[in-house]
């Protein structure tokens, strides 16, 4: 049986050369980069070269980065400073956004009392950006946008130049969960000044486990891990050498190869969407993800005519590895709080997958794909 991987927004392969460097780290620099000895001050030293490598490719500088356990984590990091640190009273966010910041947000509205305010969307799951600037000028309170860059699940991407220019004009501060672009796309925080944004190893053929938050010089960041001065005070616990070490390479091919898997990328789904449309009837594509100008290259979601209850299933079994919604709800019945956030209920009822792709996919897996599904439906 063959395995084609389709589900690349999940978690994405690890690259050979990132596998090479993360195994001979643990093998030639096991120290504990807090330990006082040469062995200890080695490892420090390729932490911190690793933090100045990676702040470089968003022109930012070393002391602006901080290593997390992944974009969870720096998600959690941020939006709690901004309330018990850098008093934020008012969130301004999106119900399509990611859990990470979904539930962080519901979390600290309990806590703290502040107020909370989601900027309207329409069918397609873009912005109303007219709603977003009436937000920020409604009061005078210390406020924060939470957007993210790109969707994780329909793939649509954020005007994060025009929300940054909101923010700045209105004095508020900007977080973007960029945990799907970090890797895929260009980001330069002296061109657009984001204030904050989090990222992940693993969604660009890095390790599981390890990820960074960009804090804005300027900002204190108090740690919500405690036990020890780690990340300069900012995050408790021994860092995780190799999987920075990881991080770092898997960074490096992903912006030294973007345009040329960028290209590629786009062409698999291209053809993927024509083979679609070719073979099924009345089939829809979710948010813009159709769109090459308003989503990722790397994702496709696909909504068919009627529910297929057992479609995944059925897929998983031909070999076939998709989600229905994002990965971080697999095995929940609640369906994909996205798609639940941004069409009428009969649509939601449907059968909606969401492929996504990487530069290891070809166009014999995509005929494989579309064979099987055709196979499985009828």
């Amino acid at each position: 049986m063959k395995n084609i991987y389709l589900d690349n927004a999940a978690t994405s392969p690890i690259l050979p050369e990132v596998i090479k460097t993360i195994t001979g780290s643990m093998s030639s620099f096991y120290g504990n980069p807090s330990s006082i000895h040469q062995i200890g001050r080695k490892a420090k030293s390729l932490v911190e070269t690793a933090r100045k490598n990676i702040a470089k490719h968003f022109n930012a500088s070393a002391n602006e980065i901080v290593f997390t356990a992944g974009g969870s984590e720096a998600d959690n990091l941020i939006l709690r400073n901004a309330v018990t640190n850098l008093g934020v009273t008012t969130l301004i966010s999106s119900k399509i956004e990611h859990h990470a910041v979904l539930h962080t947000i519901k979390d600290l509205e309990k806590e703290f009392n502040i107020s909370v305010h989601w900027v309207d969307l329409d069918e397609n799951g873009i912005l109303n950006y007219e709603h977003l600037e009436q937000l920020l000028q409604q009061d005078t309170s210390k406020k924060m946008v939470s957007l993210m860059y790109v969707n994780n699940e329909i793939g649509n991407f954020l005007d994060i130049e025009k929300v940054s220019n909101l923010c700045t004009s209105n004095n508020a501060l900007f977080h973007s969960d960029a945990v799907q672009a970090i890797g895929h796309f260009n980001m330069n925080v002296k061109e657009v000044p984001v204030d904050f944004f989090a990222a992940s190893a693993h969604k660009f053929h890095g390790p599981k486990g390890v990820g960074f938050a960009y804090i804005k010089k300027g900002f204190g960041i108090y740690p919500i891990l405690h036990g020890g001065e780690q990340e300069r005070g900012a995050r408790a616990g021994t860092e995780n050498v190799h999987g920075i070490l990881g991080m770092e390479k898997a960074l490096e091919l992903a912006y030294l190869n973007l345009k040329e898997d960028e290209e590629y990328i786009k062409k698999i789904k291209n053809y993927f969407i024509k083979e679609l449309k070719k073979s099924f009837e009345g089939i829809i594509f979710n948010g813009c993800s159709e769109s090459e100008n308003k989503s990722s290259y790397a994702i496709l979601n696909v909504r068919f005519p009627k529910e297929y209850s057992m479609l995944l299933f059925n897929l998983d079994l031909k070999g076939i590895a998709v989600s229905g919604g994002s990965a971080c709800q697999s095995g929940s019945n609640k369906g994909s709080h996205v798609l639940n956030a941004i069409l009428p209920e009969k649509e939601q009822n449907k059968t909606s997958i969401r492929f996504s792709f990487s530069k290891f996919n070809t166009v014999e897996e995509i005929d494989y794909v579309i064979k099987n599904l055709k196979q499985i439906i009828k």
